[in-house]
């Protein structure tokens, strides 16, 4: 039964971006649900003496600041035709998957279809959505209309299956990956924190090669058993919250909601039909089935067997589903776990010092600097620079990644830039229970709140420098 549990990854603009950030919280310890009576959550004061926190002793976060502050603008400034031009490029090699994937899909069961079409899901999702979704293009792109972050996708079945069709629903994701995930990083809010959605797992009485077992099902399956429910979750939270209603006591919005849960019939937010006919349902028929329908009519044209091509191209489609959950779970679910990775206990504000930190402290950049290698990463090697600035171009990070690089080595900050095979190691290790996450000493972290009001003070003439 936890097979498909509590898995974290690692998004709609229909719902105000107010209604679903994380709120700024003054101490260390977490306030329960509005209608909750149970006693707030204490955390871990975290360690400042610790040998890997040396580097807080002479950290300045307000110079830190406004280097970085400084390059985003510089940065989005900066952007134009040839950012437009990139995606196109993009766009193109995803189709070229496609193209091969389903032109091949009916001739056997064959690495060849199953990488393609892994490739073409994988790259719609993480690349062209992604940033699309997040305004990168917003700006710059001539066709407003569809390439637009309240255009793309949403508003209608229609958009969904022509920009993005996916086991996830556009504007849950929108809500869960753009608004709570990105400004509530490595907080107990953030839905896609790894060691809080594992917790399950993590406590599991079992041995080692059991859990161990248990995250490589997860991986073939989340996308479908974890991300999907969950996404719909927090659209459903989101819409809550903006209508003021209380979350009942005995529910806790952290808990990831996943395709268990639905089957148990213990879902507070939807049913798992709601589940079936409006997210999950859609792509499961069309995609898998409806998609190869016209390879009835090639096996007629041919003298095929009947039902081979057909058959085989399901087949395909499952095994491309598979390897595309795999592929997904290396680039995203590793972006924001492992022992060096920082655990924060309050929110803070948006684009302030303490936001700028807190995205290298609890992101991980993977090997970049080409488009072949970007590509086949997802463009989630440049989490760092992504969590920075969410609404900049592909072409703007591989910009960006070795100046803030440079910038974070100068100040001092750990700034992870590692093989993601290592990070996978470093992710299942947390997953299981192994090792656990830093928590960031509260001292600092409620210092660096305070700079950050100072700073909106000063900003908005409420008190002078």
């Amino acid at each position: 039964s936890h097979l498909s549990s509590h898995l974290s990854s690692h998004l709609s603009s229909h719902l105000s971006l107010s209604s679903t950030m994380c709120q700024t919280k003054k101490s260390s310890t977490r306030s329960p649900s509005p209608s909750s009576t149970e006693k707030p959550m204490t955390f871990p004061e975290g360690d400042l003496s610790a040998p890997e926190n040396a580097w807080l002793k002479t950290f300045d976060l307000e110079k830190f600041t406004k280097e970085i502050a400084d390059l985003g603008k510089t940065l989005e400034k900066n952007q134009g035709p040839a950012d437009v031009a990139h995606l196109n490029k993009i766009v193109l090699w995803s189709n070229l998957c496609a193209l091969v994937g389903i032109a091949t899909m009916g001739y056997g069961v064959s690495l060849v279809p199953i990488v393609a079409l892994s490739t073409w899901t994988f790259s719609r999702w993480t690349m062209i959505a992604h940033h699309t979704c997040h305004g990168g293009y917003d700006k710059i792109h001539p066709n407003k209309g569809r390439w637009n972050r309240f255009k793309f996708a949403v508003g209608s079945f229609w958009n969904r299956l022509a920009d993005w069709f996916d086991w996830m629903m556009p504007e849950a994701w929108n809500i869960e990956h753009n608004n709570r995930h990105h400004y509530c990083l490595s907080e107990l809010d953030d839905p896609d924190l790894v060691e809080n959605n594992l917790k399950e797992i993590r406590a599991l009485d079992v041995s080692l090669p059991v859990k161990y077992l248990i995250v490589f099902l997860n991986m073939m399956t989340w996308k479908w058993a974890y991300y999907a429910p969950n996404t719909y979750k927090e659209l459903k939270l989101a819409g809550m919250r903006k209508r003021g209603e209380k979350i009942p006591s005995h529910i806790d919005p952290t808990d990831a909601l996943t395709i268990r849960v639905l089957l148990s019939g213990e879902s507070y937010f939807y049913s798992l039909w709601e589940f079936i006919s409006v997210v999950a349902g859609p792509y499961l028929l069309i995609h898998f089935f409806l998609m190869p329908l016209p390879l009835l009519l090639l096996e007629n044209y041919t003298g095929a067997v009947k039902y081979t091509m057909y058959t085989s191209a399901v087949q395909n489609l499952f095994l491309a589903e598979i390897l595309t959950n795999i592929h997904a779970f290396v680039a995203i679910v590793t972006n924001h776990a492992g022992d060096d990775m920082y655990r924060f206990r309050s929110g803070c504000k948006p684009y302030s010092g303490s936001f700028y930190l807190r995205q290298v402290l609890a992101s991980v950049d993977f090997t970049y600097g080409s488009d072949v290698i970007d590509f086949m990463h997802g463009w989630l090697n440049y989490q760092i620079e992504h969590h920075m600035w969410p609404s900049l171009s592909m072409l703007s990070y591989q910009k960006a990644a070795p100046i803030v690089k440079e910038i974070c080595e100068r100040h001092g900050v750990p700034y992870v830039h590692e093989n993601v095979f290592w990070r996978v190691h470093k992710t299942v290790e947390i997953m299981v229970g192994t090792t656990s996450m830093r928590w960031f000493p509260v001292k600092k972290e409620e210092e660096f709140l305070k700079i950050d009001k100072r700073a909106d003070d000063i900003k908005k003439g409420r008190v002078k420098a």
